[in-house]
């Protein structure tokens, strides 16, 4: 079952602007994952967009 929404457009937007600027692959895939949660995606379908299990 997907998460609520649980960001707010000020927390989004900054994490949004943390994953252009940043240049570390494992922020880059922990901020993904909370704004794919956000936008309600299920962990199945997180897990299959990164090939991994969930």
């Amino acid at each position: 079952m997907p998460a609520k929404v649980f960001l707010t457009q000020s927390q989004k937007d900054n994490l949004q602007k943390a994953l252009k600027e940043s240049d570390r692959s494992q922020l880059t895939q922990k901020i993904l994952m909370l704004l794919l949660i956000n936008d309600d995606k299920t962990y199945q379908e997180i897990s299959g967009f990164w090939g991994c299990s969930s």
